[in-house]
């Protein structure tokens, strides 16, 4: 039976760090993980690129994966971060050691435009490993731009597929060309800059982390329910500080500064090469989380 993901917002889990050796952080890693189970994340996506996988050993990752299974009962997505094939391999049958049955399906980078190598690649990595794929449009990470056409083409060739994480801007156009042709759910991420028109644009959800997922949920629910029209009210609150937490070379910092002063993980420390927080926009950081959670804590959803 084919396998596909739920519609609503699947949580990108960064992962903390702790001491001066920016030893992995279980703790808060587990606390975090059962935030977004809290405020109705349907799953988890874990070692993403915002969860600095790259910058993790083989046993980190295990250790990240089994943590976030033990801290919830969510269903789990894990990042694979190889664009050869040979080893996406490896870093599925890793997963699936850790994970067991709690994994969902694993997100694969598209790693070529042209259909054919595309599509084989997607199906050794099925064939071997028999894990569902989600398959991941990010050109900002991988360095290949794939045109949503041959994308579509070859997820309609791959009934393993998923669901598809479209980030490749603009992708609200992107989306819209997308679930024009195909069966499986498509999902927008980028932080949620474009959730409203991504879900105008027929995305199932979110696929994508935040600072306050509460808003992301909300969002993805009121568009279901009301659609854009409330979907957009439901949003437009959160909107200054989704633009402030995507700034470039630093959204990872800002992202891991706002769990921290939101009390959701002890420290905002990254790894390199991924650059730390400048401390000069701390003041700013906190003006702007302080009016985007003034709506929830007045009991506004």
């Amino acid at each position: 039976m084919t396998v596909t993901l739920e519609s609503g917002v699947w949580g990108i889990v960064p992962t903390p760090f702790a001491g001066s050796a920016l030893d992995v952080d279980a703790d808060s890693l587990a606390g975090l993980v059962e935030h977004y189970e809290a405020v109705g994340a349907v799953g988890l996506t874990v070692l993403g690129v915002f969860g600095e996988a790259a910058a993790l050993g083989i046993a980190e990752k295990a250790l990240v994966l089994e943590t976030a299974a033990d801290a919830s009962s969510l269903p789990i997505v894990a990042g694979i971060g190889a664009l050869a094939t040979r080893p996406a391999i490896d870093e599925v049958s890793a997963a699936q050691e850790a994970l067991g049955a709690r994994l969902k399906a694993v997100m694969v980078q598209a790693n070529s435009a042209d259909p054919q190598a595309l599509a084989d690649h997607l199906t050794a990595i099925h064939r071997t490993t028999g894990a569902a794929v989600v398959v991941q449009d990010y050109p900002a990470a991988s360095g290949v731009a794939v045109p949503a056409k041959v994308l579509a083409a070859v997820v309609r060739r791959c009934p393993f597929v998923a669901a598809v994480k479209a980030e490749a801007p603009p992708t609200a156009l992107g989306i819209a060309k997308l679930t024009a042709e195909v069966s499986v759910p498509v999902f927008g991420g980028l932080g949620g800059q474009g959730l409203l028109d991504e879900l105008a644009a027929g995305a199932a959800g979110a696929m994508t982390g935040f600072s306050c997922p509460e808003a992301l949920v909300a969002t993805v629910r009121a568009f279901a329910e009301g659609g854009i029209a409330v979907a957009r009210e439901a949003f437009a609150p959160f909107l200054p500080l989704v633009n402030f937490e995507q700034q470039p070379r630093i959204a990872l910092a800002l992202r891991k500064a706002l769990f921290r002063e939101r009390g959701l993980i002890a420290d905002a420390a990254v790894r390199p090469p991924s650059a730390p927080l400048p401390e000069e926009l701390l003041p700013i950081l906190r003006e702007q989380l302080a009016a985007a959670l003034a709506p929830l804590q007045a009991g506004v959803r």
